[in-house]
C-alpha cells in the first residue's frame, strides 16, 4: 500500500483519503450503469468525530447506479477509487459537502419509513430550504447554514456490472442510444421553454446516461471520446439550468465544478456555478466565477454586469439586514 495511492484520488481537489482496511483484487470497473453497495459513516471533523449519519447503525448497505446523476456526485469519485472490502476514510472539504445534508434527508426519511425507496427522484425541490426552511433535523440545518468539511469512511461490498443485473436501458444498442440523444435534448429543451423544470431535468438526464454507456467503450481523451465529452457538458449544463430554476443550488455548484475541473475552458459552467453561488450568499465566489466568464468570453459583458448589479444590491440589502438585526439586540 503506497503513499501514493492515498493522494493519487483522481485529481480531485479537497479530498484526501486515507485506507483503514485494504480491499483485495483490482479495482472493480466502476462503468455508468454499475451498481454499487456499500456501507458508509458520515462524520464532523471535530475533536469528538461526531457521527451525522452511519448506514450499518441503520442496519442496511446504501446502493447506487453509477452515472444515474446521484445527489452527491462525490460519493461516486470516492467508491471508484476502491476495492471490494475495502474501508477507507475520506476528508473532503465544503465544495464537495454542500449539498450533503439534502441527500442525508432523504436517506433518513427513508430510514423512517416516510418516503419510498426510490428516492433520488423525489429530492428535487428542496435546495433553497438553508437559510430560511429546516430540513426538519438540528444537525443537518446546522451543516445546511454552515457547510462543513465532513469525513465519509466508506466500505465497500459489491459492485454488480449492468449485465448482471436487470436494467431497461441496456436493451439499447450504441447505435440507437447515439440517435436517442438528440432527441431527448430537444424534448427537454421544449419543456425547459415551457417552465417544466423537473421533468426537463429527467431528459437530460437520460441523454446523458445514454451517452455516458457508449463513452465508456472509448479510450479516455482520445477524439471519440472528447467529442462525446462535449455533448454530455452540454447537456448537464442545461440540466443545472434546470436546477438554478428549481432552486437546487447546492447540486448546481456540485455538477458545474465537476466539469470545470475537467475542463476548464468551459464559459458556461463558470457562468452558471456564478450564478448558483450568488444564490447562495458566496460573493467572492460568485465575482471569481464571473470573472472567468468575462476573460473566456468578453461577449458576455452586457449579461455579467446585469448579474453583478443584482448581487451587488442583495449584498448591500443583507448588510443593511444585518445591520438592523444587531441595532435590535443593543
Amino acid at each position: 500500500m503506497s503513499d501514493m495511492q492515498d493522494t493519487m484520488l483522481l485529481g480531485s481537489e479537497g479530498i484526501k483519503k486515507t485506507i483503514l482496511h485494504g480491499g483485495t483484487g483490482e479495482i472493480p470497473k466502476f462503468i455508468t450503469g454499475a451498481k454499487v453497495t456499500f456501507h458508509f459513516r458520515t462524520q464532523l471533523c471535530d475533536d469528538e468525530r461526531t457521527v451525522i449519519d452511519d448506514s450499518k447503525v441503520v442496519g442496511t448497505p446504501m446502493e447506487i447506479v453509477i452515472g444515474n446523476m446521484f445527489k452527491l456526485d462525490i460519493w461516486e469519485t470516492l467508491l471508484s477509487s476502491m476495492r471490494i472490502g475495502e474501508v477507507a476514510e475520506f476528508w473532503c472539504d465544503t465544495t464537495h459537502t454542500g449539498v450533503y445534508p439534502l441527500v442525508s434527508k432523504s436517506m433518513r426519511r427513508i430510514a423512517e419509513g416516510k418516503d419510498p425507496v426510490d428516492w433520488h427522484v423525489h429530492t428535487c425541490g428542496m435546495a433553497n430550504m438553508f437559510a430560511y426552511h429546516s430540513l426538519g433535523y438540528d444537525d443537518l440545518d446546522e451543516l445546511m447554514k454552515e457547510p462543513k468539511p465532513l469525513y465519509f469512511v466508506l466500505e465497500l461490498l459489491k459492485v454488480q456490472q449492468p449485465s448482471e443485473y436487470n436494467r431497461e436501458s441496456w436493451a439499447l444498442n450504441d447505435e440507437e442510444r447515439l440517435k436517442a440523444v438528440p432527441v431527448l435534448h430537444g424534448q427537454g429543451n421544449k419543456l425547459y421553454k415551457q417552465g417544466r423544470y423537473q421533468e426537463a431535468t429527467q431528459k437530460y438526464k437520460e441523454a446523458v446516461i445514454c451517452i455516458k454507456n457508449v463513452q465508456t467503450k472509448e479510450k479516455a481523451w482520445d477524439v471519440p471520446w472528447m467529442k462525446l465529452e462535449k455533448m454530455a457538458n452540454t447537456l448537464t449544463l442545461n440540466y443545472c439550468q434546470c436546477l438554478l430554476r428549481m432552486e437546487e443550488y447546492y447540486e448546481v455548484i456540485e455538477h458545474t465544478s465537476d466539469i470545470i475541473n475537467q475542463h476548464p475552458g468551459v464559459v458556461k459552467a463558470f457562468y452558471l456555478r456564478g450564478k448558483a453561488h450568488m444564490e447562495v450568499w458566496n460573493e467572492a465566489e460568485a465575482r471569481q466565477d464571473f470573472s472567468r466568464v468575462l476573460d473566456l468570453d468578453p461577449g458576455m459583458k452586457k449579461a455579467v454586469k446585469k448579474d453583478l448589479a443584482v448581487l451587488n444590491m442583495r449584498m448591500e440589502e443583507k448588510n443593511q439586514e444585518d445591520r438592523d438585526k444587531y441595532k435590535g439586540m443593543f
